[in-house]
Order: C-alpha cells, then sequence, then structure tokens
C-alpha cells in the first residue's frame, strides 16, 4: 500500500504527526467518535508512528486500522520497559478492537512463596503483587498437591498463619503447635530453627519448584556421607528419607530433554479464526508447567504478532526468565525483546527459532499441545451453546411452537400513576441476549393508566418498521401480562397481516402463567422447565430494561421541573445537590444555613425562597 494520501487525513492528525517525539512510549489511536481502536508501544514513538503512514504492503488489518484513525494520543516515558508495562495495562483497561486479546488460563492455581521473614507456601488462584514468588499456573491439580505434600514433608516449612518477626520469636511470643509435635513444622515460631536455617530451607523449597532437584540431590548426598563418616546415623537416615522423596518426585516428572537447560518452548495453533500459543516450563530438562492463551480473533493476527503478544504478556507476569526461549517463528519486534528480557532477566539468554533436530521437535510438541488446547476451548464453547439451544427446543416442545424459537423478542411496559410510560423490547438469539438489537420506546398516544393501549402502541411502532423496511421478524413474541397485553398485541399483528408469521404469547406475573392465542385457558409450564426459565429470563431482562429507562426520564423530568426553575440554578447545580440529599423533597426540607454552606449565599437564598414562598 502506498503512503496514506494527505487529504485523507484529519487536519488534527496531521498537525500531530508532523510533531511526534523521538523518545519512548506509548501511542494510542483514536476513531472518529474518540474511541481507542489500538495501542502500541515503541522504542522510538516518530519511526514507529510514522511506519504506519509512510509504510508499503500493509496486511489488510493494517489498512482497515489506518482508514479509522482520526486521532492519536501520546504518551512519553522514560525507557522501552515502561513502554511495555503502560500498554499492557492500557490494552487491558480498553480493550481496543484492533490489538490482540490474550485469553489467558486464570482458573489455573499458583504456589505462592509470601514475602516474610518467615515465608509461607502455599497453593493460591489469587496474585498479589507485594513481592512474594509465584509460581504456575498448574495445569495438573494432583501433581501439584503432590508436589506440595513432598515440601512440607521433606523441609517443613510453616503452614500458620502467624505474622512472625525474628524480633518477636526471640522474645518468646509464640508457642510451636501440634505440627512441630508430629514432626510436620521445624518450630521456626518457637525458635527450634534460626531464620538463616529456615530461609536456606525455603530456598530449597524454591529451588524444587524451578524444578531444580539436581543441586540439591547432591547437596543432600553430600551431608548423608558426612553424617555417615561421623557414626550420627539417625541424621544419616532422615536425609535418606529426604532424598527418596525427592528422587520419587523427579521421576514422576516429564523429562523431555537430556539436556540439564532451563527453558521456555513456544507453540502455536490455528483453527478457523482461532489461534492458541502455548509455552512449555522446561527446567533441567523436565516439563514442570505449561500455559496457554487463547485468541478468539486471530483472523488478521500474524504468527509473528502473536508470538511477539505472547512473549511480552508472559514474561511480565513470569518471576523467572531462563536462559534459552525457543519459539516457532521469529517474534514482530525480535531485537526490543532480547533487549528488555536481557535487562529485566540481568544476564544474556538466546530467542532460538529451531530447524531441525531435538529442540524442533520440542517447538513441535507445543504446538500440538496447542492444538489440542483449542480444540478443547472449542468442545467448551460448544457445550455451552448446545446448553442454550437445549432451552430453546425445550421451549419449542413445551408451548408447541410451529418452528424453533431462535430469535425472540419480549416487551415490557413501565410508568408511575401514567406518567412517563415508557416500553422496552428485549432480543434473544440462540437463547442468548443480544443487546445492540434492544430498543426502548416512549410512547406517545396512551393516556393514563392503559397497559392495553401501550402495548398496541409498541407493538405497531416495531412491528411496522420491521415489515415496511422488510426486515426479518422474530419467530416468537412475548408480552409481558396476561390476557388483554396479549389480544392488544395479536390485534396489532392481524392489522399488519403478520399473525401467521410470528408466534405470540403472554406471560402472567402472579403464577407464571403463560397464554395462548385463541385458547380461553392458561398453560402452566413445570417449574423445573429449561423452556420457562428462558421465559422467566426474558421476562426479567425486559422489565430491567424498561425499569432503567423510565427512571432516567423520572430524573431527567424532575431536575427540568422543581430545580432548574429556580432563577440561577442550572442543570449542573442540580444534579450536584440530588447526588448530595437524594431528592427534591429532601432539598425541600433543608435548612437556609444547610442549603447556604452546600452551593453559596446567593444560590441557597434563591432555593430557600422558592420552595417556601410557593409554599405560603
Amino acid at each position: 500500500m502506498a503512503d496514506l494520501p494527505a487529504s485523507e487525513i484529519p487536519e488534527i492528525l496531521a498537525i500531530k504527526l508532523r510533531n511526534l517525539p523521538t523518545n519512548p512510549g506509548v501511542y494510542q489511536y483514536k476513531n472518529a467518535n474518540g474511541k481507542i481502536i489500538y495501542i502500541g508501544k515503541a522504542k522510538n514513538l516518530k519511526n514507529r508512528v510514522m511506519s504506519y503512514f509512510r509504510g508499503k504492503n500493509h496486511n489488510a488489518k493494517t489498512v482497515a486500522l489506518l482508514r479509522k484513525i482520526a486521532d492519536i494520543e501520546l504518551t512519553v516515558v522514560n525507557s522501552e520497559a515502561e513502554a511495555l508495562i503502560l500498554e499492557d495495562n492500557l490494552i487491558k483497561q480498553h480493550k481496543p478492537q484492533y490489538n490482540i486479546m490474550l485469553r489467558d488460563d486464570k482458573t489455573y492455581p499458583y504456589v505462592r512463596v509470601t514475602n516474610e521473614e518467615f515465608p509461607r507456601i502455599f497453593k493460591t488462584r489469587k496474585v498479589i503483587r507485594d513481592g512474594s514468588k509465584y509460581f504456575g499456573p498448574y495445569t495438573e491439580i494432583h501433581h501439584l498437591n503432590f508436589m506440595l505434600r513432598l515440601l512440607r514433608s521433606l523441609l517443613k516449612f510453616r503452614s500458620c498463619q502467624k505474622t512472625m518477626t525474628e524480633q518477636e520469636v526471640a522474645k518468646g511470643k509464640f508457642k510451636v503447635c501440634l505440627n512441630y509435635h508430629i514432626k510436620k513444622c521445624s518450630g521456626a515460631c518457637g525458635g527450634y530453627i534460626s531464620r538463616s536455617e529456615y530461609n536456606g530451607n525455603i530456598q530449597s523449597a524454591v529451588h524444587i519448584l524451578q524444578g531444580k532437584t539436581h543441586e540439591l540431590e547432591v547437596k543432600l548426598r553430600e551431608q548423608m556421607i558426612k553424617y555417615s563418616e561421623s557414626l550420627e546415623f539417625e541424621k544419616a537416615g532422615e536425609i535418606h528419607k529426604q532424598l527418596q522423596l525427592l528422587e520419587n518426585y523427579s521421576i514422576n516428572q516429564k523429562i523431555v530433554t537430556t539436556e540439564l537447560i532451563d527453558r521456555d518452548v513456544v507453540g502455536i495453533a490455528r483453527i478457523e479464526n482461532a489461534a492458541c500459543s502455548l509455552i512449555f516450563m522446561i527446567r533441567e530438562g523436565k516439563l514442570i508447567a505449561k500455559k496457554h492463551f487463547i485468541i478468539t480473533s486471530a483472523a488478521q493476527q500474524s504468527d509473528a504478532e502473536i508470538i511477539q503478544a505472547t512473549l511480552e504478556k508472559w514474561y511480565l507476569e513470569a518471576e523467572i526468565i531462563p536462559r534459552e526461549i525457543l519459539v516457532p517463528v521469529e517474534p514482530e519486534e525480535p531485537e526490543f525483546l532480547l533487549g528488555w528480557l536481557k535487562e529485566k532477566r540481568g544476564r544474556t539468554l538466546e530467542l532460538l527459532l529451531p530447524q531441525i533436530g531435538d529442540k524442533k521437535k520440542l517447538v513441535t510438541l507445543a504446538s500440538a499441545n496447542a492444538e489440542f488446547m483449542l480444540r478443547e476451548y472449542f468442545i467448551t464453547i460448544a457445550k455451552k451453546d448446545k446448553l442454550q439451544n437445549k432451552a430453546v427446543l425445550a421451549l419449542q416442545n413445551d408451548l408447541r411452537l410451529p418452528r424453533i424459537p431462535i430469535h425472540i423478542e419480549c416487551f415490557d411496559n413501565s410508568h408511575l400513576q401514567g406518567t412517563d410510560y415508557v416500553s422496552s423490547m428485549v432480543c434473544f438469539k440462540d437463547g442468548k441476549p443480544k443487546k445492540s438489537e434492544y430498543r426502548k420506546y416512549k410512547l406517545k398516544y396512551v393516556d393514563g393508566n392503559d397497559d392495553f393501549a401501550a402495548m398496541r402502541e409498541v407493538v405497531s411502532r416495531r412491528y411496522s418498521r420491521l415489515v415496511n423496511e422488510k426486515l426479518p421478524l422474530p419467530d416468537l413474541i412475548i408480552v409481558d401480562g396476561g390476557k388483554g397485553q396479549l389480544s392488544s398485541a395479536i390485534e396489532i399483528l392481524e392489522d399488519l397481516g403478520i399473525m401467521d408469521k410470528v408466534s405470540v404469547i403472554g406471560l402472567a406475573k402472579r403464577l407464571e402463567e403463560v397464554f395462548i392465542p385463541h385458547e380461553s385457558d392458561s398453560i402452566l409450564l413445570p417449574k423445573d422447565s429449561a423452556g420457562l426459565k428462558l421465559i422467566q429470563q426474558l421476562r426479567d431482562e425486559a422489565h430491567r430494561f424498561a425499569i432503567t429507562f423510565h427512571r432516567q426520564l423520572r430524573e431527567k423530568r424532575t431536575i427540568k421541573t422543581e430545580l432548574t426553575d429556580i432563577p440561577g440554578i442550572g442543570e449542573k447545580t442540580a444534579v450536584k445537590l440530588l447526588k448530595k440529599f437524594g431528592s427534591v423533597a429532601a432539598i425541600r426540607e433543608l435548612t437556609l444555613e444547610s442549603l447556604e454552606s452546600s452551593v453559596g449565599i446567593k444560590i441557597g437564598n434563591s432555593i430557600f425562597n422558592y420552595f417556601h414562598n410557593k409554599a405560603e
């Protein structure tokens, strides 16, 4: 694609493009409505942003993005790392249309090592950034539970929730619990183990969590030999038991390579419009954990873009960056990634794209697992859809409808003693709310409290439009009410000539009775019927939508007729008063002093005199 023609660039954007800084930072593209549609980071904002407008051979996604950019907002930061963190936070906050949205497996647990003088180790699903270390997530819960039992047996760290300091322990503030007496805790709270020795055990636990058991095994063997040579056989026997536990744990881990090296292996898979990226965490040749991300709209995203986004998101959260990262394709910005990761790790590392050999096999294995996770995702979605469709099919069966009610519309009315009469229409498709097709109506021709006339008006307005514009009709229409409301709706549908093209029912609130056209008796559906639950969901949603609209109109009318009639009171002041005091009635009862302290002497006097003169 050639440069975007200058005539197509909005004036405000053109001015900003001429004055771009060369600092690192984050840029936000906005459309004509001011909505953020893309967020990106850059080492050099000027070079990066101008590459969009001067670049050639853009993909379809970038071409579509360029056509919608009307404005740009910049945030300058001190470094590329800061830009990456800010970009990640902004994407989570705004969820822009053209950014890759990675859905991760947050339901899986982590292992937390707390940031305390005497740390604790336990399973958690909640990540709190307070200096604690996190390992995982662990997709195999039985393996995680086995590992925690091993660590507790091997290293005897505390499981209590006491907040302990070395000073408090030295003063004898705590007493040991039963865990110490049954040899499940080392008794740090009672001073039976020093803080340095206890934290040494915690460090050994961290090594095991990192998959680094070889170094600990060597250390334990040396200690066992030392105790044996000094004839301390009881201590040597204890070390021997620990070694057996550790060796059993190592045997249970899946060995994927004979190299005692730490590496992360990335895989990617695509099915239809979705993609999945997956990371294997391999420590000392053993697979200790994996994490995957689902991208639901991936057709316009290249593999390089997805791998880039995956690595950025993963290493923003990960505690440990290994020496080697294997990828299936080169990321979009490899130099930026390497620079940032080296800085974060504090040492060099390699980002490799293997073509042959064992490393290539690892990447292929990761990609195969990514495909498996993606298929699992589709199966889960299909199960949810099947459950929804079950309710739709049950509704057809319960009401003996001639067609499956895929498209359902439900109406409800709301008013207050005949004032601010409104109606709502909610739409469900395939048993799910379709909020973009909800409609609300401010009724024009209804006098007083007349639900039947209200139903005739809203049904007439809705379906006259659909007929005139030749838009699809629903399979089922639900009116909230009994025979009267149903008859009103039928009258209009017959006048429009569409009664034979749609099904319509009424739903009475009292006993959840369902009324069918031209039948005198109502139907009582079984309380456990999936069809009844779907009807109730539609009715409740229509009621909520109508009540919300009615409340908005009532508040607007109250502000206009009561407060904004007072000289010197504008809408902002009226809203401020209503937010503070709750209602016009409450404002009417305020003393002059209260009003003056809230809005000043002049406006306070105006309000006080208005209400009191009116009362006289």
